[in-house]
């Protein structure tokens, strides 16, 4: 379980084929400085497990799944990420609940700076737009945001924005996003058991369950 809250920004250094996925390594000196193998670890909202670290590496495995869903999928060596460890029990919860389980990919359509920030306008996948609320949590590569304006339900091309502050911007890899780049998106785990109960309301009496 995650926060959203980033604590360092990454670089993966290699991608080596493992099996129909890939191991990655990735340097994160904060994160690795005391990795243990099978902890988990965020990368730009991906749960990941280690599987090898040192000083300022750890080594993770990505499974086709994940490379097919996930904005991970496209990565190379060089690019950078944003980094989070699980969080401990007792922590403050500082952002929003986050599994690490990506959604869907969505794209950059805008990028509008301003004096002390920018908003981001992405792209939304169809099925996630109902889970995607105006002032609700998403979390976006990981990193825990409040979204800022929405789409119509009318609208054929649903997108939402967030408004980044400073912190954000200099924090994490969103402050280098352009128009085009793919990111991760998680929707709000509540939204989803809602959209699932509601979904069960409504299937024929007596349907598969």
């Amino acid at each position: 379980m995650f926060t959203g809250i980033i604590e360092e920004i990454g670089e993966i250094t290699a991608i080596a084929p493992a099996g129909d996925g890939w191991r990655l390594t990735v340097r994160a000196p904060k994160a690795a400085s005391d990795a243990v193998h099978g902890e988990s670890i965020a990368v730009s909202g991906v749960c990941l497990t280690v599987v090898d670290s040192t000083a300022e590496t750890f080594d993770a495995d990505v499974m086709k799944q994940t490379l097919d869903v996930a904005a991970l999928g496209s990565a190379t060596v060089g690019t950078r990420v944003n980094i989070e460890k699980a969080m401990p029990v007792g922590a403050r919860l500082g952002g929003h609940i986050v599994q690490g389980h990506v959604d869907g990919v969505g794209s950059v359509v805008e990028v509008r700076p301003g004096a002390q920030w920018s908003v981001l306008r992405i792209s939304l996948p169809a099925d996630l737009a109902p889970l995607v609320v105006d002032k609700g949590s998403i979390s976006v590569d990981g990193t825990s945001l409040t979204v800022s304006a929405v789409s119509a339900p009318s609208d054929p091309a649903p997108w939402f924005e967030v408004s980044l502050i400073p912190q954000t911007l200099g924090a994490t890899t969103l402050g280098t996003r352009a128009v085009g780049d793919r990111v991760n998106l998680e929707t709000d785990i509540l939204a989803r058991h809602v959209e699932r109960l509601l979904a069960f309301r409504a299937a024929p009496e007596g349907g598969s369950r």
